[in-house]
């Protein structure tokens, strides 16, 4: 004589089953997305963020911070003055601080602090070049 047990899950999944909420959906009979090719490990961050662009655009923090490295030329040139981009490079570094000591969520970074004076001298040398004369 044998017993069997259906777990809580196994009975919702048999139920939704039951119901049909598994028939025709998006995607059925289709090969999975990247199938056979070459093996990437941060596949899933990059599956993560086209999926999460394609619905809001929101990153999780850590990866903010990366997109806002990238941005950072752009970002201080719109700052009316020296000690605006100081603040602004204080803060960002404050934020990666966190990020690399893990207190920030999404996957771990390790960016170096930003120099405020090499992004000071930035900001003048393009703010002096755009100046008309």
């Amino acid at each position: 004589m044998s017993t069997w047990y259906e777990s809580s899950i196994d009975r919702q999944l048999r139920e939704a089953q039951e119901r049909g909420e598994f028939d025709n959906l998006e995607g059925a009979g289709k090969p999975l997305p990247g199938y056979g090719s070459e093996y990437d490990e941060d596949w899933w961050v990059k599956d993560w963020l086209r999926r999460e662009d394609d619905a809001s655009g929101a990153l999780p923090p850590t990866l903010a911070l990366r997109r806002e490295r990238e941005d950072l030329e752009r970002i201080v040139d719109s700052k009316p003055s020296e000690q605006a981009v100081r603040e602004y490079v204080a803060a960002f570094n404050r934020q990666l601080r966190k990020a690399r000591a893990g207190l920030l969520d999404g996957p771990p970074t390790v960016l170096p602090p930003v120099d405020p004076d090499a992004v000071v001298r930035g900001w003048h040398r393009r703010r002096a070049r755009r100046r008309p004369g």
